[in-house]
């Protein structure tokens, strides 16, 4: 029997463990441990490449950091100010929740820079809230999950960091290009979230109220600041986007401590109505006491501990496709397309296919150096590439087998993976379209770049 042939029958009986409910981690280790044999790598190998990512891998070292900032900026209350503010400038539109739930996760992904996270935070936060207001618990989840897409699309982005240390594009401006797709994607969604509960007639009607807007958006300035603060010191070059994490794990932890015992002396609740809240009050939030760290910091352990080793075997994945000869094969296929169109196309194909079973990380470093090149010689800007090939990296994150926001917002709702497929669909086809817009108009993506310059 063929090596060719092993690795098929390999691949197949991965698929069918899959699709019984096997965790994708191990589906890929098995894949990666059977084509080892076939190769006759020795499994020392797959140790070492584990050990490497962990320890060298440069993403990796700001992702906990990250994670932990989404769990602090949840347990002081920021991030539910954040969300106030939001469900007061669209809760009086059907389906304003839901809305307000994706307005939150482009403001929350302006902080933590995470798509795990953010569908983590926001999924905690608001799944609850949306089934008591009479969303469906699977629609509710499925939102969560797309709207943490936009996680590594509005700056600051690791993966934007790895692609321009990977291509030697100025990290700066690839943050600047994602701002507008990254808006038209929470748009989008927007929309198809509205027609979905108008449809359904979901959701519960508030007033509009301009005083409501101020009152929340005042209410939501330590949030704002933290955002100024990780854009600030990014842009300026004051830190890098790993240190721009721990200065805001600092600084959310400072947060928490400061105003607990302050919101306390006030002797007030922080799920009390909004309405019955001082002014004093809602320039504080809740906080939590330096007992409750650990645990908060036990549960992002435990979001990095499902996350990390999932991309680290799809990184020793790469380099076993890699002796397969798929980087090559790829590349001359790519390059046979012939013109602009055929190949921007195909490039874009490739990557949606591939995030279908991998993560970005590796997706990123597998494809980035194949595709980029090709497509610059047929005349793509190179910043517009990057946005075109993360924008579709990041709509991996709701295409099943892989699907890794589906994976977390089941995790943290408790709707089962398969139930919440149907109502990931709509959003697919929404960031679908908003992909193939952001590749057919250079503007959206280099138009605030060239004006920066």
């Amino acid at each position: 029997m063929t090596d060719g042939t092993l690795i098929t029958l390999i691949s197949v009986g991965v698929t069918v463990l899959f699709m019984l409910g096997v965790p994708v981690f191990l589906v890929i280790g098995y894949w990666v441990i059977g084509t080892s044999f076939v190769l006759s790598l020795p499994l020392l190998n797959i140790g070492q490449a584990l050990s490497d990512v962990f320890t060298n891998g440069f993403a990796l070292l700001a992702m906990p950091l990250f994670i932990l900032t989404g769990d602090l900026i949840n347990r002081s209350g920021i991030a539910r100010r954040l969300s106030d503010y939001a469900y007061a400038c669209l809760g009086w539109i059907r389906g304003g929740l839901s809305m307000a739930a994706l307005g939150a996760c482009g403001l929350f992904a302006a902080i933590s820079g995470s798509n795990s996270a953010t569908t983590a935070t926001i999924g905690s936060m608001l799944h609850p809230e949306m089934v008591k207001g009479g969303y469906d618990e699977r629609f509710s989840a499925a939102t969560a999950a797309a709207g943490g897409c936009v996680g590594i699309i509005i700056p600051p982005s690791i993966i934007f960091i790895v692609y321009g240390f990977l291509m030697n594009l100025p990290i700066s401006e690839l943050f600047i290009a994602g701002i507008v797709p990254g808006a038209m994607m929470v748009l989008a969604m927007m929309i198809v979230a509205f027609v979905l509960s108008f449809v359904n007639k979901w959701g519960i009607l508030i007033n509009l109220s301009f005083a409501r807007m101020l009152k929340t958006g005042i209410g939501a300035w330590l949030g704002f600041f933290a955002i100024g603060l990780v854009l600030w010191g990014i842009y300026t070059g004051r830190f890098s986007p790993t240190e721009a994490a721990g200065v805001t794990v600092g600084f959310c932890v400072i947060v928490g401590f400061i105003c607990l015992p302050l919101y306390k002396m006030m002797g007030k609740e922080e799920d009390r109505p909004l309405e019955d809240k001082s002014f004093a009050e809602m320039l504080l939030v809740q906080g939590f006491s330096p007992i409750e760290l650990p645990s908060i910091t036990m549960r992002s352990a435990q979001i990095t501990g499902i996350l990390a080793p999932l991309i680290a075997v799809s990184v020793v994945m790469q380099q076993n496709l890699s002796v397969l000869g798929a980087q090559q094969t790829i590349g001359d296929f790519v390059t046979g397309m012939g013109g602009y169109y055929a190949v921007l196309f195909t490039a874009m194909a490739i990557v949606f296919i591939c995030g279908m079973v991998l993560e970005s990380l590796p997706v990123t470093i597998i494809l980035a150096p194949i595709l980029a090149p090709i497509a610059h010689e047929v005349g793509v800007e190179p910043v517009q590439f990057a946005v075109i090939f993360l924008v579709g990296a990041s709509i991996g994150f709701i295409t099943p087998p892989y699907g890794l926001n589906l994976y977390v917002a089941s995790g943290v709702t408790g709707v089962p993976y398969f139930r919440l497929l149907p109502y990931t669909v709509p959003y697919l086809v929404a960031l679908l379209l908003v992909w193939l817009v952001v590749a057919l108009v250079p503007g959206l993506s280099t138009g605030l770049v060239e004006l920066m310059r």
